[in-house]
């Protein structure tokens, strides 16, 4: 699930409702008095919007031509023997059940890597459960970790602007001297009356000091 965040600022608070229809009659109400001990606040409901967002889907599939290698031990010669003697080891691994052909090697000496990309497609599906290959390499033997390749798609990538319906944005509520649970039970007393226009609350969050992030699920 994807979740959306949601500044909170200061004498603002959230409630969402059980009922769609309950929220959207308050925001056009705009207006509300609502008892706060000794004293009546007249706040304000905005209609709730979140900033906007981005949904795509993320395609991911394990290459059939590629593999790639780490562990690779730094030796003080060129980045192109190197490769060389890459590229001569997997495409000699064929009588071992193993690649074939090669087509390219990626080496980055810094990290000891490198991608393996064989010519035949489905050769990098032999490698497959095997994590370790044996690899000589300056009269030493080493054991070098091979894992898959994958390949990333995204596509249908798309900005969006999520509304909740069910939630309303109230400000303007004053500083008082009671505590933040005291007001926030207060305002959600005067907004689960029906008289009052509301109905269940399935959700409040006032903030009295600083401001806070709302997480909203989609």
């Amino acid at each position: 699930a994807t979740k959306i965040p949601f500044r909170l600022n200061q004498n603002q608070a959230l409630l969402t409702f059980e009922d769609e229809e309950v929220a959207q009659k308050l925001t056009k109400m705009s207006k509300h008095c609502v008892k706060l001990e000794n004293r009546t606040a007249n706040v304000t409901v905005k209609p709730f919007e979140l900033d906007m967002g981005f949904q795509f889907e993320l395609h991911v599939t394990v290459s059939g031509k590629k593999i790639n290698v780490a562990e690779i031990p730094e030796f003080p010669i060129p980045e192109d023997w190197m490769r060389d003697k890459l590229e001569l080891h997997f495409y000699k691994t064929e009588q071992a059940a193993g690649g074939g052909e090669i087509k390219d090697v990626t080496y980055t000496k810094g990290s000891g890597t490198a991608v393996i990309t064989f010519l035949k497609p489905g050769a990098s599906n032999k490698f497959v459960g095997c994590t370790k290959y044996p690899f000589c390499a300056e009269g030493r033997s080493f054991d070098l970790s091979v894992s898959p390749h994958f390949d990333f798609d995204l596509k249908k990538f798309q900005p969006y602007c999520r509304v909740s319906k069910k939630t309303i944005l109230l400000k303007g509520i004053p500083e008082v001297e009671e505590d933040e649970e005291t007001v926030q039970d207060m305002i959600e007393i005067h907004f689960q009356k029906p008289s009052n226009g509301g109905g269940e609350i399935e959700k409040i969050k006032y903030t009295s000091r600083g401001a806070a992030y709302v997480c909203f699920e989609e």
